[in-house]
């Protein structure tokens, strides 16, 4: 296989671009939600257990966490991406939670910026996920690239991102994705990790989950609408009124986080999923569980926080675990597993 076309000058350029849209401009999705409003937990007056006692540990994808969170995958490849994520890592690794990096393929297309992904020495314990774009499978990427990002990392499993709208607004998109599932069935069946199937902010619905499932996709995260819309991301960088006028027309577009949560795990139940998507504080994480999420991942949270400093992030991280464990504490629920089976959240009249 002929080695993928060098274009890494762009590639890190909008990398670049990326955080400081994200972290300055208004990216946010306005009229599409993460779902959740439509529901509510049951307050127990009387939880009958011990607020000290209660335990937020899990296992995903056979590796144990102190708390059922994932830094979601957000960047690398610059000087301020590489600091962002060491900052994020050694907190990782400090509370015991799940991490990914964003896209690497600016590392295969420039190697001397993969040490701006490579954190885990600073996570040496943390349950860490490679990334890079399913499409790329489609331009030249092969099995050789993904042991290549997962070996930067040392990578418990392997991140396929699926961002169909987001390269039809970006300028020069690779937005060739025909073919694709084949592809991925191949490389699941050859990689010796795990892949993981995400999307970027616009949901994955319940049939697509079964055909990724049935590709050998071992887990799903479902990346739905309410949180960062790529579309408006992408046409803050647009050069040309084309591409702007198509980032404002789909700023909205998508799928639900709670949508998507609960239609794939009512066609698989036992597949390890992610819920992520305008997940903002303890509350959501705590709704995305009961719904039946094994993880809940946040982006922008986490951006903003590391931008600031190391100490920033713990003191985040801080807050969601004492708003999860305020809502086990108010619902009667020891456990995370007790959470899902409580029927203690309830969908609101109408909703």
């Amino acid at each position: 296989m002929n080695a993928p076309t060098s274009t890494s000058a762009p590639t890190q350029s909008r990398k670049a671009d990326h955080i400081r849209i994200c972290l300055e401009e208004d990216v946010q999705c306005h009229q599409a939600t993460n779902g959740l409003e439509n529901y509510r937990f049951i307050h127990c007056c009387l939880p009958e257990i011990n607020r000290d006692e209660i335990n937020l540990g899990t296992t995903f994808l056979g590796k144990h966490l102190n708390a059922p969170l994932l830094i979601s995958s957000m960047t690398g490849g610059t000087e301020q991406a590489g600091m962002i994520n060491r900052r994020l890592a050694e907190v990782a690794q400090n509370y015991k939670i799940a991490m990914g990096v964003g896209s690497q393929r600016v590392a295969v297309e420039k190697p001397a910026v993969a040490d701006t992904f490579a954190v885990r020495k600073y996570a040496p314990d943390v349950l860490l996920f490679a990334n890079l774009g399913a499409v790329q499978l489609n331009y030249q990427y092969g099995l050789d690239e993904c042991r290549r990002v997962v070996d930067i990392l040392e990578a418990d499993a392997l991140i396929l991102h699926l961002n169909p709208l987001q390269e039809c607004i970006q300028t020069q998109g690779d937005t060739n994705f025909k073919g694709l599932l084949d592809k991925m069935q191949i490389l699941c069946s050859k990689l010796t990790i795990p892949v993981i199937a995400k999307e970027v902010g616009n949901g994955i619905s319940a049939v697509m989950a079964q055909k990724l499932i049935a590709a050998g996709v071992r887990a799903i995260d479902v990346a739905g609408t309410g949180g960062t819309s790529w579309a408006k991301v992408e046409s803050e960088r647009a050069e040309n009124p084309l591409q702007r006028r198509l980032g404002r027309t789909f700023a909205d577009w998508g799928l639900s986080t709670a949508e998507c949560i609960t239609s794939i795990r009512a066609i698989a139940p036992d597949v390890p999923l992610i819920a992520s998507g305008g997940l903002r504080h303890g509350l959501d994480i705590a709704m995305a569980i009961a719904l039946g999420a094994d993880l809940a991942g946040l982006a922008m949270p986490f951006l903003k926080a590391a931008a600031l400093s190391e100490a920033a992030v713990a003191d985040l991280i801080e807050v969601l675990i004492a708003e999860l464990t305020t809502v086990l504490f108010c619902t009667g629920n020891a456990t995370l597993e007790k959470l899902q089976h409580s029927q203690s959240l309830q969908r609101l009249p109408g909703k």
